[in-house]
């Protein structure tokens, strides 16, 4: 598993060895967001690095708060990535605002995705934590174009089972709703009303 990160963040590092690539300003430009020095700058991964402008990335979208990129391993064509202008090591970590940008800019990208490739459709997914996947510490939102019967995920064959409604079950959804309504009454911010 290690080294299959190592190999991930290696071709996010190194990601055109042999392609000839445009002017790095053509690409992506710095962010006015971001710092001008790596000194000032407290996370230097490879995300923050595309983002100053440092390390070469196909770019397809960029605003204040955001930048999609072409992901340098796709699953599929067009496979992409949101990814936040500011540095957040996972989703949970990444305050609900920024979330809502990336989210919000999902439906625009991915529409321009699926004409350009000729999906039919595409996940959304994020892999939240080293157990999830995740292998580059800093949030992002992959938009992975798919068609029928591309066989992409070996979990689409599996069985689905049927959610038991059980005393177990039950007590899981109460478990959730009551550590969810502490959350709240914590962070007076998020009003949120369970049922």
């Amino acid at each position: 598993m290690e080294a299959r990160r190592l190999a991930i963040l290696y071709s996010h590092l190194c990601p055109f060895p042999s392609v000839s690539v445009p002017s790095l300003s053509s690409i992506v430009s710095p962010s006015a967001c971001a710092p001008q020095s790596k000194e000032t700058f407290p996370h230097d991964c490879v995300f923050c690095q595309i983002i100053r402008g440092d390390s070469p990335a196909f770019k397809l979208y960029e605003d204040d708060m955001c930048l999609c990129i072409l992901d340098t391993r796709p699953l599929s064509s067009g496979h992409s990535l949101i990814i936040p202008k500011s540095h957040f090591p996972s989703l949970d970590t990444t305050p609900p605002s920024v979330v809502a940008a990336m989210c919000s800019k999902v439906p625009f990208i991915s529409n321009a995705i699926i004409k350009v490739t000729g999906a039919d459709s595409f996940n959304l997914l994020v892999n939240n934590g080293v157990a999830a996947g995740q292998v580059i510490f800093h949030t992002h939102i992959h938009i992975i174009p798919r068609k029928a019967g591309d066989c992409l995920w070996t979990s689409e064959s599996l069985h689905r089972r049927t959610l038991k409604v059980d005393q177990e079950t039950s007590g899981l959804a109460n478990r959730v709703r009551e550590l969810l309504l502490n959350i709240s009454e914590e962070n007076k911010d998020q009003v949120s009303t369970l049922s």
